[in-house]
């Protein structure tokens, strides 16, 4: 066994013995009506930054926090389904998407799909397994500058046609040094002046 299977597990069987009445009833909308698309980066934890318990907030998260089409998939169930009223796109100081572009990716991957090292030069592959070139035509949605992705993102929600002007998004920038959500008044004001 390895030791996240066994972390985890130890860490699930003592959550489950304080699993109350309160946990069993929560319904399916997010109490609070909002959600969050932010990075699935391991230093972002949204309940504690946004103050959240269980069933207060729908979290969805990916590569970046970018608007991708399955993001947005998930924020038209979340309020056509469930309600939600509000939307808060997350991105964060000091992101790995900022550290390579579509075109290392795709190189990265043509050559061995096995994990790279990152170097001061930057990524290295160390792999020898054989590549594909399949990585060459996906869209990584990678970042060159926060807030400009942000206001990107933030734009592509709102001008989907699947997304109702009565949806606000609000654009915020995490910052990994002091835990501070800093809003990004262009991405919040165009957002909600577009609807």
């Amino acid at each position: 066994m390895s030791n996240a299977i066994k972390e985890i597990s130890d860490a699930n069987i003592a959550y489950a013995a304080t699993f109350d009445d309160d946990k069993k009833n929560l319904g399916l909308p997010a109490v609070r009506r909002f959600a969050i698309l932010t990075c699935m980066d391991a230093r972002l934890d949204p309940a504690k930054f946004a103050g959240l318990s269980e069933g207060d907030a729908h979290i969805i998260r990916n590569a970046g926090g970018r608007a991708s089409d399955d993001a947005i998939r998930s924020l038209i169930i979340s309020y056509k389904l469930f309600g939600t009223k509000e939307l808060f796109v997350i991105h964060h100081t000091h992101c790995g998407m900022e550290l390579f572009t579509d075109n290392i990716m795709g190189d990265l991957l043509e050559s061995s799909l096995e994990s790279v090292i990152m170097t001061d030069e930057g990524f290295k592959e160390v792999g020898t397994s054989a590549g594909s070139p399949e990585g060459k035509y996906i869209k990584w949605l990678t970042i060159d500058n926060q807030v400009n992705s942000l206001i990107e993102d933030v734009h592509r929600i709102r001008t989907h046609p699947l997304v109702p002007a009565s949806i606000a998004i609000y654009g915020y920038i995490y910052d990994v040094k002091s835990g501070k959500l800093i809003e990004v008044p262009e991405a919040t004001s165009l957002a909600n002046a577009e609807s």
